[in-house]
Formats: C-alpha cells, structure tokens, sequence
C-alpha cells in the first residue's frame, strides 16, 4: 500500500507516545468499569428484578413497595433519617466551608500541616471502630468527658441514648468520621483559587468576609454539591451507627430506626428479600434524583 503525501504527513505528525498513552487509560478505565459493573450495576439490577416479584419469581408490580409503605415502622423510619440527613447536611456544608477558610487563612507553616493532619485522623477509622470509641464516650460512667455529660443533665448511658437524642448524636458521629477528609478536600480547592482573582478582591476593598462570601464560596459551589451529593447518598444508608448502638444498648435504640435496618429485618428476620429490595430500590430512586437536581440546579459539568 502506497501512502500519500497527506496519509504520510499524518502518521508522522501522530505523537509516537499516543497509542501507548491511549492503550494505558483504557486499561485503568475498563478496571473501573468492570468493578463498576460486578459490584454495582448488576447488584443494582438484580434488586430491581427482586422488587418487582415474589418469592416465586412472579410479576407483582409494585405490590412489594406498598406492603412494605404500610409497615407501621416505614413512616417512623423515614422521618429517623429524614431528620438525620437534615442536621448532617446543614452541620456538613457550614462547619466544613467554615472550618476550611479559616484554615486556609492560616500559613502553609506547621500548624496548618498539624491542623490538616488532626482533620484527617478520625476518617481512618472505619464506620464501626468510629461508633465504639463513641459508646465510650458517650457513656457517663466510663466517659472522659462524664462531667459534661452531667452538666447536660445526663447521668446513665441510656438517658444519653434516648431516642429524641439519636438523631444529633449520629449527627456528631458522622461529622467526626468523615468531615475531616472534606475539610482538607475544600482547603485544596481554595489553594486552586487564581491568586490574581484574590489580588482583584483585595484592591477592590473586599475584607475577609467579602471575599470568602462573594469570592471563595461561589468558587468553591461545584465542590460543596459534590459534598452534598455523596453526603445525601451515604446518610440516607444509615446503618451502622445504629444497630450497633441497638445492640450495645440492648434495644434501648431500636433495631428499626434506619431505613436501611428496615431493609435489614425484611430480609433477614422476616425472611422478606423481596421487600428489602423495595426498600433498596426507594433509596436508590431518592439518591440518584436529588443528584440530578443538584447536578442540573447548579451547572455542575458547565465549564467555568
């Protein structure tokens, strides 16, 4: 086969490092998509197909979703993790933008190096190891922290784990699990803020506040939904924190607070796999919609 000018000009005009280069991204990204498919897509697929059959793999339509609707737990749940997600979210984006301007005011000197350290550390411990260091400090009697349990009015473990109390402590639990990481995440972002924009804001007059309100925030809004997006996602498959705490104090918690404990008695104390996966799908539906809202409300893949 004879080349001509143009095909030749084009082979040599092609980066010798291109296909190579290419060959590399579709192996990282077709790992990616295999994980992807094995453990998230077919699960997925397959708690559809479970939602809408019988035990018998018959078609019931949606006949599963209102069986477990008219549960008398349903409602208490999701108001549980309703009101979770409410103190989580708020507490998340104006403790974490907060907590990472002032931080990002600070030097790149020791202290900023200790305080991103000290953000970090409590995100290494996994979500159960995070819920029994805090049974221990929220019990009065072993708490390093008993005196300001008392001062609060609490004397017992199980008047601090009263159910009206729930929703703030697992607020707090999960704030110190994982707002460090995003902390650290949004101090990041604020490092990639052009330093000419910063410079335009300061000569034009703009104090600190200002600037953080009418600079740094608006720069930083795609992170923040994207904080709140997986943060939504995650709160509403509250789980762990409390069947443990169900379990360490004995049923005083319940073992239903959650949707995801729902899930969980459906499956494996009522033998109802058909109607956990109802409930799995429900979450599904919720998470991804109000990702697409946020997504869509906010220009998320707008380029700037």
């Amino acid at each position: 086969m004879t080349l001509t000018p143009s095909s030749a000009g084009s082979v040599r005009g092609r980066p010798r490092g291109t296909s190579r280069q290419s060959r590399a991204g579709v192996a990282f990204v077709a790992g990616y998509v295999l994980l992807l498919v094995a453990f998230g897509v077919l699960p997925t697929c397959y708690a559809i197909y479970f939602a809408f059959t019988n035990a018998g793999g018959a078609f019931t339509g949606f006949s599963n979703f209102v069986t477990t609707a008219q549960d008398f737990r349903f409602v208490d749940s999701l108001g549980h993790v309703a009101l979770y997600l409410v103190f989580w979210l708020l507490s998340l984006v104006v403790f974490v933008v907060v907590l990472a301007l002032l931080l990002h005011k600070l030097s790149s000197g020791p202290v900023s190096q200790a305080l991103r350290f000290l953000y970090y550390v409590p995100g290494a411990l996994a979500g159960a190891a995070s819920v029994l260091v805090w049974l221990f400090m929220l019990d009065p009697t072993v708490s390093p922290v008993s005196s300001l349990l008392e001062t609060l009015g609490f004397h017992t473990f199980g008047e601090v784990i009263a159910p009206g109390n729930l929703a703030l402590l697992f607020t707090i639990i999960a704030f110190w699990t994982g707002a460090g990481g995003w902390i650290v995440v949004m101090y990041g972002a604020l490092n990639n803020i052009p330093k000419d924009v910063m410079e335009a804001a300061r000569i034009d007059g703009a104090n600190g506040w200002q600037t953080a309100w009418r600079v740094q925030i608006p720069m930083l809004r795609k992170w923040i939904v994207y904080m709140v997006i997986l943060a939504f996602a995650g709160g509403a498959q509250l789980f762990v924190e409390p069947q443990l705490l169900s379990l360490a104090s004995t049923g005083v918690a319940g073992r239903d607070y959650s949707l995801n404990q729902l899930t969980y008695d459906f499956a494996f104390q009522m033998n109802n796999i058909n109607g956990a996966a109802a409930v799995s799908v429900e979450l599904l539906v919720v998470s991804v919609s109000v990702a697409g809202v946020f997504v869509a409300r906010s220009g998320f893949f707008d380029a700037d």
